[in-house]
């Protein structure tokens, strides 16, 4: 049996800064979560704040050597623990994300950060900086837009369920740059173990692809220009997971025979993809509950991961 989740990838990833606009920063590294940066007229908004204070301090350190502006705004894409729980080192004024991430945060947060740091304990450097959860101190529904000054304007958008029900996007609509969160991978695989499969397939990526962006950062992989590429990844994943999964449901299969057909279906193109096999037992679990009629994702423990674990990568 495989290490369990990414127990075992404890090699550091190389980092990479890239400036993607006039004072638009993203770092990357390697398939682990991606952060971001921009730069208004005298503060900062950044993007994610990774898993712990110590982590993030670290790419302050990196931001820090392009500019000193303060940061004002920090925004969350969604509730999971390697995206919030280093939130205490940005020293933001306002923590923003959606009503839903908030009541997520507050329902399952606990849990979802026991999970996460065992399916993933290298991004959580130095585990005892986290002070606790993060509540975000800003919440919309649909559409924020926070002024950057010089008629400029960040865009926050719920689209539609999709990685989670509360994910946002961040768009620049004057140059086209988009923060996508993980509701887009750019040569990564997806997780989806707390995903609304069919609406994030049809009409949740319909709205990312009509904004029209130019240069996209997802919630991992590189910073790509291919925008209807990733988006086409994604959404094709999610397809096949679908058809796979739900035809062993349909035909009174169980779950480790929609686990074996939908790896069989999606490794050859995704297999080796950074987290694909830490995700896809996950991820399989997930929409067989959906195809069951559970409509909210059942929160994911220590536990449990193991159990859902133990069972598919059997």
């Amino acid at each position: 049996m495989p290490a369990f989740a990414s127990s075992g990838d404890l090699e550091e990833k190389q980092q990479t800064l890239e400036i993607v606009g006039d004072g638009v920063y993203a770092l990357t590294a390697e398939g682990d979560p991606n952060v971001g940066a921009i730069e208004a007229d005298d503060f900062l908004v950044c993007f994610e704040a990774m898993a712990t204070p110590t982590a993030a301090r670290q790419w302050l350190a990196r931001l820090r050597e392009h500019t000193d502006k303060p940061i004002r705004y920090l925004v969350l894409s969604h509730y999971h623990a390697v995206r919030v729980l280093g939130a205490s080192a940005f020293g933001a004024d306002v923590i923003v994300s959606h009503a839903n991430t908030r009541a997520l945060i507050e329902e399952r947060g606990q849990q979802d950060w026991e999970s996460e740091y065992g399916r993933m304990p290298r991004l959580f450097k130095d585990p005892g900086s986290i002070p606790g959860l993060t509540l975000p101190t800003l919440t919309f529904t649909d559409r924020l837009a926070i002024d950057l000054g010089g008629g400029r304007f960040l865009e926050l958008h719920h689209l539609g369920r999709g990685h989670t029900e509360g994910d946002i996007v961040a768009w620049l609509p004057d140059e086209r740059i988009l923060f996508a969160g993980d509701l887009v991978e750019a040569r990564a695989a997806l997780y989806t173990g707390d995903a609304f499969h069919r609406e994030w397939s049809t009409t949740t990526l319909d709205r990312v692809t009509a904004l029209g962006a130019r240069t996209l950062i997802g919630g991992r992989g590189p910073v790509t220009r291919e925008v209807g590429a990733a988006i086409g990844q994604t959404r094709d994943f999610l397809e096949v997971m679908l058809r796979e999964v739900g035809a062993a449901h349909e035909r009174g299969g169980t779950l480790k025979e929609a686990f074996d057909a939908a790896h069989a279906a999606l490794a050859p193109r995704y297999g080796g993809w950074p987290i694909f096999e830490h995700c896809l037992p996950f991820n399989v679990s997930r929409l067989w509950d959906e195809l069951d009629g559970v409509e909210r994702p059942v929160i994911w423990t220590a536990e449990r991961d193991r159990a859902v674990w133990d069972l598919l990568q059997s």
